[in-house]
């Protein structure tokens, strides 16, 4: 077991397995909280210091995105037919864009039911720049799901690698635009040591910042997160598609479905 800056391997697969639980779009919203809650405390085991600093605080949120990415779940075009039988390519990305939006508006919904706990007992407080840094990663991680099944549905090949499709997704995320095949892959230690690293860096402080509605005293922190996540995610994913058309290839629509209930939502 190795140990990266005080992060072991083990720490990194059980955040990154809180992480990969808060990307699907179908657990109640207790679970979902209780989830949010946990990935919090496991930042806190990690010695988190300093995130009242945007600078720390997005440092941390830079290298944890790093550390989930490759575990992020992401269904091949397949499975994804199978998960949502009968829709043509256009309108199984609009399904993943609505189910995922509506994921990403969920974890600010939570994220703010937490904060109002937070407003109730003054002492906790102190732990409110940890609660913005989770939630941050965990929409990113639900936006690092979208982006890679995207991909998939337009005909644009990701790495299969675990570490290259990370490269890539996180890449792609940043940038806002699909992964370039051509570009031999590197490790994501190099590639957040360019230029990537730095538009990531950018892109998450500005998530950052905008999640800061969700310490909003009592519910309403709740209410403003959720819109806003929702429509940053659908912003996204609209900027994304744009290239990714142009980009993916054409493909037959998929057999007709035989009659029964879908099996996603």
């Amino acid at each position: 077991m190795s140990d990266r800056g005080g992060i072991t391997d083990g720490e990194a697969d059980d955040l990154g397995a809180t992480v990969a639980a808060l990307t699907a779009d179908d657990i109640q919203p207790a679970r979902r909280r209780q989830l949010l809650t946990r990935m919090v405390g496991q930042a806190r085991a990690r010695g988190i210091s300093d995130l009242f600093k945007p600078r720390a605080a997005v440092r941390w949120m830079v290298d944890t995105v790093a550390e989930i990415a490759p575990h992020v779940p992401v269904r091949d075009l397949d499975t994804l037919r199978r998960h949502f039988p009968g829709l043509d390519d256009a309108a199984l990305a609009d399904r993943l864009v609505r189910n995922a939006s509506r994921t990403t508006a969920a974890i600010g919904a939570a994220g703010g039911g937490v904060a109002a706990v937070e407003w109730t007992v003054a002492p906790t407080l102190l732990s409110a720049p940890v609660l913005l840094a989770a939630e941050t990663v965990a929409v990113v991680a639900v936006e690092l799901k979208l982006v890679g099944e995207l991909h998939e549905i337009h005909g644009v090949a990701l790495p299969s690698a675990g570490s290259q499709r990370a490269v890539a997704l996180l890449h792609s995320w940043a940038t806002q635009r699909g992964v370039n095949p051509m570009v031999p892959g590197v490790g994501v230690g190099a590639v957040l040591g360019t230029a990537a690293r730095k538009e990531l860096r950018e892109m998450l402080l500005r998530r950052f910042g905008r999640n800061l509605t969700t310490l909003g005293p009592f519910l309403t922190g709740a209410a403003v997160a959720s819109f806003l996540n929702r429509r940053a995610t659908q912003q996204m994913a609209d900027q994304l598609q744009v290239d990714l058309r142009r980009r993916g290839i054409a493909r037959p629509a998929p057999p007709t479905a035989l009659p029964g209930p879908p099996t996603g939502t």
